[in-house]
């Protein structure tokens, strides 16, 4: 029996559409899994991979922009889990580096540069204060200082070591207390207050930990500044 209009036509749409689906089952590619999805209604649901939201540098949800150093901060969780300093993707400071203490960890970083120039931690517990005074008093202008608190960071806190981190941007270091968790981005030299900066107070009623307040983290991108004159 012969098809003659309209039956016709359909005919041979089918037998079009027929065959494209053939080839691109066959051949793969983006048209025969859009192919595929027009025909049965389904969409291919993406890989783990490709759902995953993209880290950037140290974990970060978004790239800095040019000049700028990516930087995340994560105090230690009561006297247990030790604090972490990344930069540019970098671990600074870790307990899987071996290089954390009880008390205020510091790394000391080249503001123009971005070159790492010292890590150190400082026992604010039973450590001497004068060690960290020597510390910080001949920082260079320019000097980033990232600061990460683990156990205690205030106890053997005097007058001097608060006015000191003051000079550096902070604004919580005048009222940091035993055992509160601190975490804090300043500079030598800086003419404002950092906007790196976050405390938990040790609160028996909220605390996370039994006698510590929850682990702070944060994160984000620092200018670097231009080479100084002179």
């Amino acid at each position: 029996m012969r098809l003659t209009g309209p039956l016709r036509a359909v005919a041979v749409l089918l037998l079009v559409g027929l065959t494209w689906l053939l080839a691109n089952s066959l051949f793969g590619g983006e048209s025969g899994s859009s192919m595929r999805s027009f025909f049965t209604g389904a969409s291919e649901k993406p890989t783990a991979a490709e759902s995953r939201p993209r880290k950037h540098k140290c974990g970060l949800s978004a790239p800095c922009p040019a000049k700028h150093l990516a930087f995340r901060l994560v105090s230690g969780a009561a006297n247990v889990i030790g604090p972490k300093i990344c930069l540019e993707d970098k671990m600074l400071v870790s307990s899987v580096k071996n290089n954390v203490g009880r008390g205020l960890n510091i790394a000391l970083v080249n503001g123009v540069t971005g070159e790492l120039l010292d890590t150190k931690s400082f026992d604010m517990w039973a450590g001497d204060i004068s060690d960290l005074l020597k510390y910080l008093r001949p920082l260079h202008e320019g000097t980033l200082v990232f600061v990460a608190s683990f156990d205690d960071a205030a106890t053997k806190m005097n007058d001097e070591s608060r006015r000191l981190f003051e000079e550096l941007g902070s604004t919580a270091v005048k009222e940091l207390a035993f055992r509160d968790s601190w975490v804090f981005v300043g500079a030598k030299g800086i003419e404002n207050k950092s906007p790196f900066e976050q405390r938990m107070k040790n609160t028996k009623s909220s605390n996370k930990y039994e006698g510590w307040p929850e682990s702070l983290e944060m994160d984000g991108c620092i200018p670097l500044r231009p080479p100084l004159e002179g």
